[in-house]
């Protein structure tokens, strides 16, 4: 199974390295970037980093909370540390420093949640960030980022770096469908993008699972219906306006995010929409339990991550709006 395949997009490369090369890129062009690493260079791919400009790499080890602290500290120094691991290890081995040092301090820091979601396959749920979107989001201050192909992932890093305060980049392992074009990428923080337009319903996806939404889109066009696709690449600040028009304008709404859906996406959207504009709604999500090690493919079936899903949900909720 090919992400994107029905929709006409081309696979890209990992994500993991379309990371490490952008953060190269952006410490090329500014010098106060500083790049920590937990023991990970060779997963995040900021070994690119460690190669190019050693004397700007620090090598913290398998020690998150200081991790964290040290990055903190280097931010107050008016550096702009980049604190890399994976999700799972950040957030539930250093979230008191996270909160404390980063997000409460409101401190330039940048945080990498690598292999974020279940599509790290066989490495199993210790190591899957599924609620790495709850938990940040459960701090005011973070910016949290979730870019959905190559393109927007260069993107991020650069509007991360410049972006002054907290931010959480969520990356993947994966290579994601191309959905945009370097000469033409969109991307501004608190700014949802819109990459399909359609009337009947609307789905609201971010990461890999915006890929699986054109898939279904496509899918439902051969039976005459228009899907509206948007790419919610920013979890916070979430962009209320182009909810209320999805709403407004097509009355159904699904949502889909490779996360728990206690907490995720999906949640903060129903919660603005009941707010603006209350309309029929269906979920795509991790369900309330723990994955297990398998195949990304595989896993993205069992637990009902796939563009068929959406498709069903999609027919459901128009459905439920026609009654």
């Amino acid at each position: 199974m090919q992400v994107g395949a029905k929709a006409g997009l081309s696979l890209g490369k990992p994500m993991r390295d379309v990371f490490g090369k952008a953060l190269l890129a952006v410490c090329k062009d500014n010098p106060k970037v500083v790049v920590l690493d937990g023991d990970l260079s060779n997963s995040t791919k900021t070994d690119h980093v460690r190669h190019k400009f050693p004397e700007r790499f620090f090598n913290i080890g398998i020690a998150e909370s200081n991790l964290v602290g040290v990055g903190a500290g280097l931010a107050a120094c008016d550096l702009i540390p980049w604190i890399t691991s994976f999700s799972s290890f950040l957030l539930c081995n250093a979230y008191d420093q996270i909160r404390l040092a980063v997000a409460l301090s409101n401190i330039n820091a940048k945080i990498l949640g690598s292999h974020g979601g279940i599509t790290l396959g066989k490495d199993g749920p210790t190591q899957m960030g599924i609620e790495d979107l709850a938990l940040m989001g459960g701090l005011p201050t973070m910016v949290i980022l979730v870019p959905s192909d190559a393109a927007s992932m260069r993107a991020a890093v650069r509007a991360a770096t410049d972006h002054v305060g907290p931010v959480f980049l969520r990356s993947s392992r994966v290579p994601m469908p191309q959905i945009y074009s370097e000469e033409a990428t969109p991307f501004e923080i608190g700014e949802a993008n819109l990459v399909r337009q359609g009337t009947d319903v609307t789905i609201i996806a971010c990461g890999l699972m915006v890929g699986m939404a054109l898939d279904a889109a496509a899918a439902l066009a051969e039976g005459g219906l228009q899907a509206r696709v948007v790419d919610m690449h920013t979890i916070r600040p979430m962009d209320i306006k182009t909810i209320k028009s999805a709403a407004q304008e097509t009355g159904a709404i699904v949502t889909a995010e490779e996360h728990l859906l206690q907490g995720g996406m999906g949640a903060n959207i129903a919660r603005l929409v009941a707010e603006h504009h209350p309309v029929p709604m269906r979920f795509v999500g991790l369900a309330d339990e723990f994955p297990e090690s398998a195949d990304p493919e595989d896993l993205l079936k069992k637990y009902h991550l796939t563009s068929n899903d959406i498709l069903k949900a999609a027919r459901e909720v128009i459905a439920a709006k026609n009654r």
